[in-house]
């Protein structure tokens, strides 16, 4: 009971460092492909992951309603957010502004989850968010430059925005009894119906097959998109949203980190107040989470 209980414990922590690794390994991988040909290429190897987890791993199958809604989440979560994300980076949006827009999501989904699915969001917790929104934007703001943003590159992360909140919160209402592995294959196999036809359609340069591309799919294909997102589903099965999309204030810190670590990026004072205050924001949200929540008056 231990040893289930620590594992438990730091599958958070798990999520946002395998999480956090996935802008640096878009911005490896879309080096020597497009967004298109680099997604579908990936969605083609998580599905054949999944199907080889399927072949050892026994789960009950999904009956047709079930599908239908683990599809629906897979356009929203892997369709309309990674697609969103990675057309904004080729697009060539800065990665600060595109944090604070995809940093949107914990107030977006405790906005959304009330009326839909009847959770309530007490004032400490709403303090937090807006905190951890804060937080966020003082850790992008150095490297914040917004000048020669296309409207097409803005529209990008918006897209995505909506989408991981969206996926997010449909997967809570509607997937909430199915096996993870069925249903996240069925998600990837939604995304593939966007991703593939773009890619066949589009003009663009030859896929260039060297190591660097090649590690930074296998990571993404592994770390990403089997791990991150199994951790993920875990979460908003087991979890309120406001509390699990909190996490997300944590990302872009913790990326930042990264490329201190891996590229020598300096990290000012005010990145690392901003980092300070969007912990400060998660650890409220988790732990006013667990007293009994009430409806603004």
């Amino acid at each position: 009971m231990f040893l289930s209980f620590s594992f438990k414990s730091i599958i958070p922590l798990i999520f946002v460092l395998l999480w956090s690794t996935g802008f640096i390994g878009t911005k490896y991988g879309l080096a020597y492909a497009s967004a298109a040909d680099f997604l579908t290429i990936r969605t083609f190897g998580n599905i054949a992951v999944f199907l080889l987890l399927l072949t050892f791993i026994k789960k009950r199958s999904l009956t047709k309603s079930q599908i239908v809604h683990a599809m629906i989440t897979g356009l929203f979560i892997h369709g309309a957010y990674l697609g969103g994300v990675f057309a904004a980076i080729e697009l060539g949006i800065p990665a600060g502004l595109t944090a604070i827009i995809v940093g949107l999501q914990p107030l977006f989904t405790a906005i959304i989850a009330m009326y839909l699915l009847n959770e309530t969001v007490n004032r400490p917790q709403w303090l937090a968010l807006v905190l951890g929104l804060v937080g966020l934007t003082l850790v992008v703001s150095a490297s914040l430059d917004i000048s020669g943003v296309s409207i097409s590159a803005l529209g990008s992360a918006f897209i995505a925005l909506v989408g991981i909140t969206l996926g997010t919160l449909y997967q809570k209402r509607f997937c909430q009894n199915q096996a993870m592995l069925p249903s996240v294959l069925w998600q990837y196999i939604a995304s593939l119906l966007v991703f593939a036809p773009i890619a066949w359609l589009q003009d663009s340069a030859a896929i260039q097959w060297q190591l660097p591309f090649i590690f930074s799919l296998a990571w993404l294909i592994l770390a990403l998109s089997v791990t991150a997102i199994l951790l993920l589903m875990y979460m908003v099965k087991h979890g309120d949203s406001a509390k699990v999309t909190a996490y997300f204030y944590l990302v872009p810190p913790v990326t930042a980190v990264e490329a201190w670590l891996l590229f020598d990026e300096q990290l000012s004072f005010v990145s690392i107040l901003g980092m300070s205050l969007c912990a400060l924001s998660v650890f409220v949200v988790i732990n006013t989470a667990k007293a009994p929540n009430r409806l603004l008056k």
